[in-house]
């Protein structure tokens, strides 16, 4: 196919409580195409008018956290809607409109791979992010049994079949860096209540054999979610779960994806979490909390929450021994459904995006 093939693009999107709630947003990326533009544009499109590459992380006067780094270890996508966007924006005379939004699209924000093939984009962001000497950040998302059957149900069809597409999905990235956010939802949603029991066992072992085939690849990092304060409020509730699934052969666990909990409650659930669980390190999503959660009628807190902001750019400068790095898991702009006169869930909404941009704080 002269080197295009389709690709669908995942986008997560918090539910009830924190639930992930993902849909399939197809698009035609031209992978070749995509390599050669990130070889093109490695240095041009990293942080255009951006800060001093050299120059440490400061304090962020409004919030008192480390603002980003300019040595952030993660790849930045040349080819994302962010990208393209600003730029289209440039050329209809929105210039101040294109300048917020490099907020996003000069940060680098997780990929999803294919749930039918993972290895093509990951081995495209592999190549070009070798190109900028920077590391990857995915996101393994495709368990069985998937979301209790609710809108993202479906994930792979039987154990065997995960087991050879996480197999996939660790050859494709190889030898080369990566950090890799482990099953969003999977231990939470046995946590509270919602997957059924006769799944417990198959799902423990999965994750725990999944940890161990990513961590084969010397340079890849795992970290195995947990859901959020918001959700899963006693730690306790999702610690053993977290054992059972290898923790202790991870890099740490995630907290927060796809959700708007402010950083200061993570990091104090993220403590305490880590504590029952022998020390473990963890990562914070913190894509969209800038403003934190929406308050009032929660059914409708999850949902393209109006007033919401990005928060702490991706950097692993967090002056916290035991948090190893602030990091964009959902990708920020795309929409969490058709509520509040937003798209279907995972297609890029330019005016949301925009509007997350411009309520950042650094």
């Amino acid at each position: 196919m002269s080197g295009r093939r389709i690709i669908p693009r995942v986008s997560a999107v918090s539910g009830r409580s924190g639930v992930l709630r993902l849909s399939r947003a197809f698009r035609v990326l031209p992978v070749l195409t995509a390599v050669a533009l990130a070889t093109a544009l490695a240095v041009g499109c990293s942080s255009p008018g951006g800060p001093d590459p050299t120059a440490a992380a400061s304090a962020d006067p409004v919030r008192g956290e480390p603002a980003p780094s300019a040595a952030s270890p993660y790849w930045v996508d040349p080819d994302s809607d962010a990208v393209h966007q600003a730029r289209a924006w440039d050329r209809q005379g929105r210039s101040e409109d294109a300048k917020a939004l490099r907020r996003i699209a000069d940060h680098p924000a997780a990929l999803w791979p294919a749930w039918d093939d993972p290895a093509p984009e990951i081995r495209a962001a592999v190549k070009a992010a070798a190109r900028t000497e920077k590391s990857v950040l995915l996101v393994a998302y495709n368990i069985p049994h998937r979301d209790c059957g609710a809108y993202s149900a479906g994930g792979a069809k039987d154990a065997d079949t995960y087991r050879s597409w996480l197999g996939e999905f660790a050859d494709a990235i190889g030898d080369a860096p990566a950090t890799v956010i482990l099953e969003p939802d999977a231990l939470a949603l046995i946590a509270d209540g919602c997957t059924p029991s006769q799944y417990h066992s198959e799902r423990y072992e999965l994750l725990s054999e999944a940890v161990d085939t990513l961590k084969a690849h010397a340079r890849t990092k795992v970290y195995v979610d947990a859901g959020n304060p918001d959700w899963i409020e006693e730690p306790s509730k999702i610690a053993d779960g977290l054992r059972r699934a290898g923790i202790d052969r991870a890099d740490g666990f995630s907290l927060n994806v796809s959700n708007f909990q402010r950083n200061a409650d993570v990091k104090k659930y993220g403590a305490l979490l880590s504590d029952a669980v022998g020390g473990a390190h963890y990562v914070i999503d913190t894509s969209r909390n800038g403003g934190g959660p929406l308050t009032g009628d929660r059914a409708e807190a999850w949902c393209n929450p109006p007033g919401r902001a990005l928060g702490t750019p991706p950097t692993t400068d967090t002056r916290d021994d035991r948090l190893d790095a602030y990091l964009w898991i959902k990708r920020p702009g795309e929409s969490d459904g058709t509520c509040r006169g937003g798209p279907e869930a995972g297609t890029w909404w330019p005016e949301y995006a925009l509007g997350l941009a411009h309520r950042a704080q650094s």
